[in-house]
């Protein structure tokens, strides 16, 4: 047992020294697998971020009950217009507490002679329900001559609180900055549902209701069916549900294949790496052959080269990355991460697989040098 615990030590220590005897090409190998682990950590980071921001909205603004109009499913790529009047009608049922009305429209912000497109969402303050999931600066909106702007964008234009923007020719205030309405590739910004309402030219124009009732959910829901036409209601879960299915089914393919791509690198580029090592190391093999090395310590040998490059790598990838995300940010505000410590753990299970795969990739070469090298 000893002498076994003896000879993996040795085996560990010559892995070490074939690693440290070339410290350029070991120097740049640990750089390109640290930067395929920090795209890896960088793309669940920017996965839960968009996930947040797309979110994030429905889940703060809980309802019983979500009205909108036949056959939409969702906020982030349907399609609703309802009226005032649905809301009307709301009201009149027995169980319906507050019918709150919402209003999303796709609008041009101006300020200082630039423009941005917003997800911009009328709602009614005097209600609270349908207004930004949290304040970041500032306060929410009172009036009509008010907005509140993600504070993403208004990072990333350098507008703060109390600067003017304009919408169609109308001036408004920045009141506050939301946090948590960053979806990656537009931000949400709020005013109230009478301006979004003039701003769409139709001043009885709503997107959905947000129910809250004093009854049971499903029993109203079946009443709203009966006496509300042209209607689709989802109970919260459902709802966000239908909207983390159509922010998935829109993303995750996407990110999937592009860290497909970074596996499929950061693969190649250890297996090419220990066999050139092995490669290098023929004759030293062939002795150890010839010796009666068995062919488990060649593999410990790979493996303990592999784990030793992964190891630095990730050492490497999670000194940079959080400082890499953070100027990032400062440079790019709406490009938002956040990583968790299991997205840490996940990226760090799929390096080790990765190594161990490549280790046995290379192994097989090792394993074809024949004892008689050695006396060549």
């Amino acid at each position: 047992m000893n002498g076994r615990v003896i000879h993996s030590r040795g085996t560990d220590m010559y892995s070490i020294r074939i690693l440290a005897a070339q410290p350029l090409r070991l120097a740049l190998t640990v750089a390109g697998i640290a930067l395929c682990i920090v795209l890896m950590l960088f793309l669940l980071g920017i996965y839960r971020g968009v996930f947040i921001g797309s979110v994030e909205y429905i889940r703060s603004n809980p309802a019983d009950l979500w009205v909108v109009q036949e056959n939409t499913t969702n906020i982030l790529r349907g399609f609703s217009l309802l009226r005032t009047v649905h809301g009307d009608l709301l009201r009149t049922l027995e169980g319906v507490d507050e019918a709150a009305p919402v209003l999303f429209l796709l609008c041009a912000v101006e300020w200082e002679g630039r423009r941005a497109t917003v997800y911009l969402t009328g709602y009614d303050p005097a209600l609270g329900r349908g207004g930004p999931p949290a304040l970041a600066g500032g306060r929410a909106v009172r009036s009509d001559d008010e907005i509140v702007l993600d504070k993403s964008f208004a990072a990333k234009k350098k507008i703060g609180v109390g600067d003017q923007v304009t919408l169609r020719g109308e001036s408004l205030t920045v009141v506050g900055l939301s946090s948590g309405t960053n979806a990656f590739v537009i931000q949400y910004a709020f005013v109230t549902i009478s301006r979004a309402q003039k701003l769409s030219g139709f001043p009885g124009l709503v997107s959905c209701f947000l129910v809250k009732s004093y009854t049971e959910p499903e029993e109203l829901r079946n009443r709203i069916r009966e006496d509300v036409p042209g209607v689709d209601i989802y109970t919260q879960e459902e709802f966000l549900a239908n909207n983390i299915t159509e922010m998935e089914s829109g993303l995750l393919p996407l990110l999937f294949t592009v860290a497909a791509i970074g596996g499929l690198v950061l693969a190649a580029i250890l297996t090419l790496l220990l066999t050139i090592n092995i490669l290098e190391r023929r004759t030293d093999i062939a002795v150890m052959k010839a010796l009666g090395v068995p062919a488990s310590s060649l593999t410990r040998l790979v493996l303990a080269l592999a784990f030793l490059l992964s190891g630095a790598g990730t050492a490497v990838a999670l000194a940079t990355f959080f400082p890499l995300c953070l100027a990032l940010e400062r440079i790019a505000p709406e490009v938002t991460t956040a990583t968790s410590p299991a997205h840490v753990i996940l990226a760090m299970s799929v390096v080790a697989f990765i190594s161990a795969v490549s280790a046995l990739l290379a192994v097989r070469r090792a394993r074809s040098i024949y004892p008689l090298e050695a006396f060549q």
